[in-house]
């Protein structure tokens, strides 16, 4: 049986690892040594997937990795590298370990915001006894961007909540099992105006960066609110303190960022309205040992040359349906 490198990009060591023993050496990288070590790696995995060395890194022709995992949905941080989406390399994702989490955050965050929570826990704190009046959510409408596995599983949350929910993709089509129809990524500008909520799941591509700036904004109506737990680069930022200041927007909260960490000095920790946390909406406990899992059984496949899980299309910059685990 012939031994496979694994090279691991990440400060920290992975879980479950020990279940390639015999079959793989286990090599690690960080950020300064990744250049030097690839070339005489057969396999990548993308630990940290917060990390831009591989853009920075990948090896010339010649030899190089023939597949490369990253422990993230999101592909665009390796897709920002010519030279590999031009290799003949594969590239999979975690796809499918952050749908249900994901869903969970984002249902978290229209339940905060319809029954107002960051106002009673204000209060609480001041010891004021004010009653008030919140949204039943029931029967509200939400558009979904994104019709991914994250996407839809948001909008299958809303569903269970009561909410109406329309889901936009890519391409558009008809016979949706679970939203009737999927509408394409050029109608969204025309189903805003009717959104009392709006949540964003989508893979960042040339087309969905910045989506959602002024132009957007101004299309919601007054008093819609606006989630995003995609990329930060979806969202104007600077569009996004517009809108919420001018009272357009009831309310918002942002998961991902343009900058992360977001610096102390951003004006988006202090604008009103918006709820604002650390990249977590995917990370529940024992993640981490289900995204080492994942990568041990799609080993396993590259390993008997069978066909793996998760591929990437270079082009299309996410995993398509029919390649799909």
């Amino acid at each position: 049986m012939s031994v496979s490198t694994v090279l691991v990009l990440g400060d920290e060591p992975p879980p479950k690892l020990d279940r390639l023993a015999g079959r793989a050496r286990v090599r690690y990288a960080d950020e300064k040594s990744l250049a030097e070590l690839l070339p005489a790696a057969d396999a990548l995995l993308v630990w940290d997937f917060t990390s831009d060395a591989v853009r920075r890194s990948w090896p010339g022709p010649g030899r190089r990795p023939g597949w490369v995992h990253t422990a993230s949905a999101g592909v665009d941080r390796l897709l920002g590298c010519p030279e590999l989406v031009g290799s003949q390399t594969v590239i999979t994702n975690a796809r499918g370990i952050f749908d249900r989490p994901i869903a969970e955050y984002t249902a978290g965050l229209v339940l905060a915001m319809a029954k107002d929570f960051p106002g009673s826990w204000k209060l609480q704190n001041e010891r004021r006894w004010r009653h008030r009046e919140t949204i039943r959510l029931a029967g509200t409408h939400a558009i979904v961007v994104g019709s991914g596995p994250i996407g839809r599983e948001i909008g299958r949350t809303l569903l269970a909540l009561g909410v109406e929910v329309e889901l936009v993709g890519r391409r558009g089509r008809d016979g949706d099992p679970d939203f009737g129809r999927v509408h394409p990524s050029a109608a969204l500008g025309g189903l805003l105006p009717s959104a009392d909520w709006v949540v964003c799941a989508a893979p960042l591509t040339t087309e969905t960066t910045g989506m959602f700036d002024a132009a957007a904004f101004s299309r919601m109506k007054p008093g819609a609110r606006f989630v995003n737990v995609g990329r930060g680069a979806h969202v104007v930022q600077e569009d996004l303190v517009a809108a919420l200041a001018s009272g357009r927007l009831a309310g918002a909260a942002l998961d991902v960022f343009a900058e992360e960490p977001l610096p102390p000095d951003s004006p988006l920790w202090d604008t009103p309205g918006l709820l604002v946390s650390p990249h977590m909406s995917g990370d529940t406990l024992g993640w981490r040992d289900a995204l080492a899992e994942q990568f041990c059984d799609n080993f396993d496949r590259w390993a008997a040359g069978e066909p793996l899980f998760n591929v990437v299309d270079k082009q299309l910059g996410y995993v398509p349906d029919r390649s799909a685990r």
